[in-house]
């Protein structure tokens, strides 16, 4: 989404966009939302004024490469949008509001082809800009994008707690019982994830490869009831993707029809204030030649192959819900499975980043997975290493904050969002 301020006044870069940190959505109680406190959740200023630095970021590079059809949409699409909300009056009443979310929900499907848009953008101007500053480009783009429709999905998701029947302000529950803030899982469970996208992926490959193909078992292990609060779309994206790349690797490195699969080892650690993940495979590791582009979102091999599979791709959010196995888990069994994982919650998660508005083949390699992993989880003040032994497999090292302790100032908004 991609203008998620309050409606208001312009606002001077640095005011209310400093203050705001990831860990102000979990300050939100969905038990004690009123009529006016609705009108306020969101946290920034104006949309025009975050929709005013991404247009500027596209003003300020070569005329050659703004020139670009597809870099041009996406300006086009943000400068809509920018008109759109500068609009919108400030949100004073429930009807104002609705109006309101509306005009989200608009602007969030419109802007569903805004990432295959911008990869396939900087994947053709490459050579008219240096690699680093198409990459930074991409990255505060992106990283932008992240922050933008999270605080949308967050305000939507409230709003609907807000209008169900079983809603009831100034409720009070224990502590323990509340599983959800808005789109936000307070008690994700790092097994839970680690297996269900585990069998996601491994039919995933079995449709790619053929269903006769065996697949590597996943062993987990370590603090296996491990719980934080994260997004689930996020975090099934990157464990989905690390783990699709441990599979294939496995898969394609296989000797012969009659070898054996080496597992796939899932060790959970956590600690006071974090829980990594880690996740290691015997797949062959990363060429070297490879390993030097693995964060770029313009550099690398197989350049031609990405804008094929790109443009056959015109929507893309950037969720594990996307993928669509043909005899598999649907994207609506997916949905319901995680609606089961927060079953106290009335949040109504179909109107957030958990939806899936688009749809993608699951053999279509985008070159974009490990990029916009690290995206996600430096997000939520975490990190993404890949360590690979070229010849023998890789260690993928995920650690994810865990949110409400005393670091809970996890960055400023001028270091996430670029404002």
């Amino acid at each position: 989404m991609e203008a998620l301020i309050r409606p208001g006044r312009m606002g001077t870069a640095g005011s209310q966009a400093d203050k705001f940190a990831p860990i102000d959505l979990l300050r939100e109680d969905p038990d004690r939302i009123t009529s006016a406190r609705l009108g306020k959740l969101l946290p920034f200023g104006a949309p025009n004024e975050v929709l005013a630095h991404r247009l500027r970021d596209i003003q300020t590079l070569p005329y050659v490469v703004v020139a670009n059809p597809h870099l041009a949409h996406v300006y086009e699409s943000y400068l809509r949008a920018f008109e759109r909300f500068r609009r919108v009056p400030e949100i004073k009443s429930l009807e104002d509001n609705e109006k309101y979310c509306k005009v989200l929900e608009e602007t969030v499907t419109e802007h569903a082809t805004v990432i295959p848009r911008l990869a396939i953008g900087v994947l053709e101007v490459r050579g008219l800009m240096k690699p680093e500053d198409t990459d930074k480009f991409m990255t505060t783009m992106l990283r932008s994008r992240i922050s933008r429709r999270v605080i949308a999905a967050q305000h939507l998701a409230l709003t609907e707690t807000f209008n169900s029947p079983w809603h009831f302000p100034q409720a009070q529950h224990p502590p323990h019982d509340q599983e959800a803030v808005g789109e936000i899982f307070l008690r994700c469970n790092a097994k839970e994830i680690v297996q269900d996208c585990g069998k996601t992926m491994q039919e995933l490959i079995k449709h790619t490869y053929g269903l006769h193909v065996d697949v590597p078992e996943i062993r987990i292990y370590g603090h296996t009831e491990a719980t934080f609060p994260y997004i689930l779309s996020h975090l099934e994206y990157i464990v989905g993707e690390l783990l699709r790349n441990s599979i294939q690797a496995i898969i394609e490195q296989r000797k012969s029809k009659d070898a054996n699969l080496p597992p796939i080892e899932v060790l959970i650690c956590e600690t006071s204030q974090h829980v990594i993940i880690r996740i290691s495979d015997q797949g062959g590791g990363i060429p070297n030649e490879v390993l030097p582009y693995l964060w770029s979102f313009s550099k690398g091999p197989r350049r031609e192959k990405r804008l094929e599979n790109l443009a056959r791709v015109p929507k893309l959010l950037g969720t594990l819900q996307e993928l669509q196995v043909p005899g598999g888990e649907s994207a609506a069994e997916m949905q319901q499975r995680l609606d089961r994982r927060s079953k106290h919650s009335d949040t109504g998660l179909h109107h957030g980043s958990l939806s899936s508005l688009t749809s993608r083949a699951p053999d279509l390699r985008l070159g974009i997975g490990l990029p916009m992993s690290r995206l996600y989880a430096e997000y939520w003040a975490g990190s993404l290493e890949i360590h690979s032994l070229e010849g023998y497999g890789v260690d993928a090292f995920l650690q994810i904050s865990k949110l409400g302790n005393k670091n809970e100032r996890l960055t400023t908004r001028a270091s996430m969002d670029a404002i």
